[in-house]
């Protein structure tokens, strides 16, 4: 080989060159936990007389017989209902005020944009715990101001922590917590639209509700659809809020979310092999939903492309 080729050769495997890491990072952190917990998913532990001695608990092969278990366990659909509901009050809430603020930054009008940008996005920083143990104390009735004024003001105080009112209390720090993220989403593509398209609107005597209804939501309509998107992520993988305000309520049980029944029967209960079925269900689903709401999007967008 000459020194011509050698140096093409080299040229042509750098790009694959850099990927290593990134491909080792991939494997080692994501690939190889991914099918290490399918692989466990299909087994169990066999438990031989009372269990005691060496061989007495020998793992086995299981089959889909952790998968039907999954399926028809009342406590994981409970879980995924109360997932579903929770997700009914959060995304739209969320993705709501994230487009209403964005589109307020975006007016002419608005001041201090850079420092209001900074506060409605500061509370994503805050770690998920942290805000729910803030969120979580200034529920408590003993220690809210809130309730301290609404009991100087003679005014009733509800219980967010109990019954339907806790579906309220978790929302608003997945809310609180998740808006400002989305926000900025939607605003960076504000941001890109050029200039000329919102002269040409005022020249034609568009108001600036007009303007808004109708030229920046339509284009800002994929950017709704990436942050719609994560947003079904995060509500179906919900654990950090309901495991923190737990201590703090009998209201929320040890399986109020799917992803908490995965944790309760790996590390509560030491079946890590239901828990792993679990787990590469709550996957799938997530999977599937993510994939059918992406391909739904793109049949209407080239519908209307078509048009």
């Amino acid at each position: 080989m000459t020194s011509t080729s050698r140096r093409a050769y080299r040229v042509k495997g750098a790009p694959y060159a850099f990927l290593i890491p990134a491909t080792a990072l991939f494997l080692l952190f994501f690939a190889l936990p991914i099918g290490y917990a399918i692989w466990l998913s299909f087994r169990k532990v066999q438990v031989s007389g009372l269990g005691l001695g060496s061989g007495a608990r020998k793992e086995v092969w299981a089959g889909l017989e952790n998968y039907t278990d999954a399926l028809t366990d009342s406590e994981l659909l409970n879980g995924a209902l109360r997932v579903l509901g929770y997700g009914c009050i959060v995304v739209p809430v969320m993705l709501g005020l994230a487009l209403l603020f964005a589109l307020m930054l975006d007016s002419e009008k608005v001041r201090l944009a850079p420092f209001t940008r900074l506060a409605i996005f500061l509370p994503y920083a805050i770690p998920g715990v942290v805000a729910a143990l803030l969120w979580g104390f200034l529920y408590l009735p003993d220690v809210s101001p809130f309730y301290f004024v609404l009991d100087r003001l003679g005014m009733p105080q509800p219980d967010l922590l109990d019954g339907g009112p806790l579906y309220l209390a978790l929302s608003n720090i997945a809310v609180w917590g998740g808006t400002g993220f989305n926000m900025i989403v939607i605003y960076t593509s504000l941001q890109a639209i050029p200039a000329e398209v919102y002269e040409a609107a005022k020249l034609d005597g568009a108001t600036p509700l007009q303007i808004a209804l109708r030229i920046k939501i339509p284009m800002v309509a994929p950017s709704l659809v990436l942050t719609f998107f994560f947003s079904i992520i995060a509500t179906l993988q919900v654990f950090s809020e309901p495991t923190t305000l737990k201590p703090l309520t009998n209201s929320v049980s040890t399986t109020w979310s799917p992803l908490m029944k995965v944790y309760q029967d790996a590390f509560g209960k030491g079946d890590i092999h239901a828990a792993a079925a679990q787990a590469t269900i709550i996957a799938l689903a997530t999977l599937l939903l993510s994939f059918g709401f992406l391909r739904a999007a793109n049949r209407r967008n080239k519908q209307e492309a078509a048009r």
